[in-house]
């Protein structure tokens, strides 16, 4: 029965498919003993998505986000004895409001924990089209080495300030760079921060998530990727499961392979955020647990996705 920390509805996100309470039909369906709910937070008007601009506004874009914390602790209720739901949401790291925006959510709502993620660098979004991502690279001075250090100083920037729980697809730049499968280290400077970065994450507790979504969309290995997580390994990071799924048929997707993917790279526990563990951060109602991978390869789930 594993864990996913990461998803999104059609109901509360312009580029997915599906209700919240669907996605956790099927994560029940498939056996999940944890599916987290981690719709994005509001965003302001120069920073909507394109599926955003013509039916949202500032407002209700904001009411969005509180009719999914509604629906959302609705639907842990109703399946409370069928799978273990974890309310959180997915940040953003755009610009000085963005801060403001998550202090604010942090401050009026209660959350089992939230996801740490960047999507965007020099406000441009970096893995929702390629035109986007070009301008970005542009706005870095034109290559993908130096967009990718501008990322990861965004990213530090975010880890230090926010110190999330759980942090999101921790090398997504590469998706739609020139180069998606490399592993970073040919770049020096680049290496550099991702090794700084993840020492900032192993020094206050934070844990990488093993996303899956990174092989749904055509890369050689998840995110992160290999070294990345074998240098963390080495720090004594700690890692925990996702599909990042964004309709019920993507829901525990090429979970088979994100095993493969955990063995090889000599991870031997995976942890969850668990309701009924004690937090150490009192800002979330929810702690983690561990499993040992050696009894995760044994649990009849595997049996249900492929």
């Amino acid at each position: 029965m594993p864990y996913s920390h990461h998803s999104h509805s059609g109901q509360f996100c312009g580029h997915a498919k599906n209700t919240l309470e669907e996605m956790v039909q099927t994560a029940i369906a498939k056996g999940f003993h944890t599916f987290s709910l981690t719709e994005h937070i509001p965003r302001p008007l120069e920073d909507f998505y394109p599926e955003e601009e013509d039916v949202h506004s500032v407002e209700s874009l904001a009411k969005l986000f509180d009719d999914f914390l509604t629906e959302a602790v609705r639907v842990k209720k109703v399946y409370a004895s069928q799978i273990k739901i974890l309310i959180g949401f997915e940040s953003e790291w755009i610009r000085p409001s963005t801060l403001e925006t998550i202090r604010a959510i942090l401050a009026n709502f209660s959350f089992d924990f939230f996801m740490g993620s960047v999507h965007h660098t020099h406000t441009y979004p970096i893995d929702f089209d390629r035109a986007a991502y070009e301008k970005a690279r542009e706005a870095a001075g034109g290559t993908d080495e130096r967009l990718f250090e501008d990322y990861f100083d965004s990213q530090f920037e975010m880890l230090r300030v926010l110190q999330p729980p759980v942090v999101g697809h921790f090398d997504l730049i590469r998706l739609l760079s020139d180069h998606r499968d490399l592993h970073f280290r040919d770049m020096e400077g680049v290496w550099k921060r991702i090794e700084r970065n993840l020492k900032l994450v192993a020094t206050y507790g934070g844990i990488l998530e093993l996303n899956s979504s990174g092989l749904r969309k055509g890369l050689a290995e998840p995110y992160p990727c290999l070294p990345i997580c074998q240098r963390f390994l080495r720090m004594g990071g700690r890692f925990a499961m996702s599909d990042d799924s964004h309709d019920v048929g993507q829901i525990g997707t090429h979970y088979p392979r994100l095993l493969e993917f955990i063995q090889n790279a000599g991870v031997e526990e995976v942890y969850y955020v668990d309701s009924e563990t004690v937090s150490k951060d009192t800002r979330f109602n929810a702690g983690f647990s561990r499993i040992a991978v050696e009894e995760l390869v044994r649990l009849p789930f595997w049996n249900k996705v492929r």
